[in-house]
């Protein structure tokens, strides 16, 4: 084995405080057991990157990472696109002859063990329901998920606009529904115009969208009881993190509502987690499987919305890791927030698989020992290139390396075994029911059912004649006329100085807005914690373009 390889390895991951092991850094396809490549657990709030190509071993990587940070300690959050990672919950399979090979080949002594894991489902189908209330996602996330395009979304935001000023609770879409259909009815559309001169036909567009996501029978995720994110930070009795795993097998044909939600999941934390700065080990790992479906067709407005989330959250204490097939699926700004890097094999084989391939050997340390282009195409399956920051805070030599097995099962857990989990899960009794309290479309049809009330009784009154001095029976005709004219007047008088009142209000509003949005502008700046009242809600739909509030509607 090369000297200077060696001394490098020893030196790059020599860890003196508590760490995960990654595996053996390996030089011409021999693995160096004398260093382990490593990190350390302080330096894994820093976000990180898992990619390669199909087949390669991503999955198992995250399964690595997700069962040693449950050891120590860790909360974490899997998304489980493919229904694979359900195996956490059992020990491994020791007896496998692979695994044996694998274990032999790296000195390691492997020990079986499954890990504290809870089900999620956005369906209910695959685990405990999770429910977002509308208001709570915010026009800009619902707008992704509606597929709006940015004129439209700004549209859906002034539709939450008008709720809030009206005391109209978005708990579910037949809120939301119920708001469209009155705003686009003939009682409605006065309103409009108040709003920023919203079109009818713009409002019928969204309400199509909505009625089509309805129909994708994504309406049971929106709604109450709304998951409360701090179950994500539990640990166990023994000090274990428990792994939240979201089971997306069921709605991955719907990638805009999944990924969309992880977003939402990620700002609620932002919301509600302290400031931690720099922690002995994270709160919380939040790993996004098949990572560009978070960002494919993304506006520009979510864009900045996630580069600044992903800079933002790290000092909550939580590590976000992107896996996904290749590093140019993440845009360049968060690309370059990802501090940890497991590069698995790329393949090229077209002339673009080629541009990605050189465009990912440029992106790591430069290294005396391998040819970083030629090494991504000849990794095998559970190989990686790695590089991580050391507790100093800059990145580790590069390490072509063979990773270690996970200590669970490999495989999908048993359905009887999976089902049993489920049942017996304590959020199964916290989110099992659905709550359907009072909210925007019981208060619309109630408001609407007695105007039309009022409005009928008025019809069957008998109209009153115009009183005189001497009484509606002994007025002349110009008298009749004069008294109509006097009572426009007084009316149209009424009008304006009911018109000048609304537009008084209407200036203080927009001044009190303004001066709440430089307060809200200066709690951004100095970085202070983010309050859970209304204002610390309009905060966070500043910094993440919509209001993502921890608590209900009211």
């Amino acid at each position: 084995m090369n000297q200077a390889f060696r001394d490098a390895m020893i030196a790059g991951y020599a860890l003196s405080e508590p760490g995960v092991v990654i595996g053996s850094p390996m030089l011409d396809g021999a693995p160096l057991n004398d260093a382990r490549v490593q990190v350390a657990l302080s330096m894994l709030n820093r976000h990180g990157l898992i990619a390669g190509a199909t087949g390669t071993g991503k999955t198992k990587t995250l399964q690595l990472l997700a069962g040693q940070l449950s050891k120590a300690g860790v909360p974490v959050f899997v998304a489980d696109i493919k229904g694979d990672l359900t195996g956490l919950a059992a020990p491994g399979d020791a007896t496998n002859p692979k695994l044996q090979d694998r274990v032999a080949s790296l000195a390691w002594t492997f020990q079986a063990a499954g890990h504290p894991v809870e089900y999620l489902s956005l369906s209910g189908k695959l685990g405990a329901q999770v429910r977002a209330s509308v208001h709570s996602f915010g026009p800009l996330l619902l707008g992704k998920v509606l597929d709006l395009n940015e004129t439209q979304t700004s549209i859906l935001a002034l539709v939450f606009k008008y709720c809030d000023d009206n005391d109209l609770p978005l708990l579910d879409l037949k809120d939301l529904g119920a708001t469209l259909k009155f705003l686009s009815s003939d009682e409605g559309k006065p309103i409009l115009a108040d709003y920023g001169g919203m079109s009818s036909a713009s409002v019928g567009v969204l309400l199509r969208s909505m009625v089509v996501l309805e129909q994708e029978g994504a309406d049971v995720f929106f709604g109450e009881p709304e998951f409360e994110v701090e179950d994500l930070l539990r640990t166990t009795p023994e000090g274990e993190g428990i792994i939240s795993i979201l089971e997306l097998s069921d709605v991955m044909d719907r990638p805009r509502l999944f990924s969309t939600f992880m977003l939402w999941m990620l700002a609620q934390l932002y919301e509600s987690l302290p400031e931690a700065g720099d922690l002995p080990k994270p709160k919380l790992c939040f790993f996004f499987d098949e990572a560009h479906l978070l960002f494919d067709d993304a506006s520009e407005a979510l864009m900045d919305q996630v580069e600044r989330t992903a800079r933002l959250i790290r000092s909550k204490g939580v590590g976000v890791y992107f896996v996904t097939q290749a590093p140019t699926d993440v845009p360049s700004p968060v690309l370059a927030q990802l501090g940890n890097r497991v590069q698995h094999a790329l393949r090229a084989f077209t002339p673009e698989d080629a541009d990605a391939l050189r465009k990912t050997a440029r992106t790591f340390p430069t290294t005396d020992f391998y040819d970083v282009e030629r090494t991504i195409t000849s990794l095998g399956i559970g190989e990686a290139l790695v590089t991580v920051l050391s507790p100093r805070g800059v990145p580790t030599p590069l390490a072509a390396t063979r990773l270690l097995a996970p200590d669970s099962l490999m495989a999908p857990l048993d359905e009887v075994q999976f089902r049993g989990r489920i049942a017996t899960s304590p959020y199964q009794a916290k989110y099992g029911v659905t709550v359907d309290r009072d909210s925007a479309y019981e208060r619309i049809t109630a408001r609407l059912a007695a105007a039309r009330t009022a409005a009928a009784e008025a019809a069957t009154r008998p109209a009153a004649a115009p009183a005189t001095p001497t009484g509606p029976a002994t007025m002349t005709p110009a008298q009749q006329q004069r008294e109509i004219a006097r009572q426009a007047r007084e009316l149209a008088a009424q009008r304006r100085a009911d018109e000048r009142q609304r537009a008084a209000e209407a200036r203080a509003q927009r001044a009190a807005e303004r001066a709440q949005q430089r307060t809200i502008d200066s709690a951004i700046r100095t970085g202070g914690r983010v309050l859970t009242s209304r204002v610390g809600q309009d905060l966070i739909r500043g910094v993440f373009g919509t209001l993502f509030g921890g608590g209900k509607s009211r």
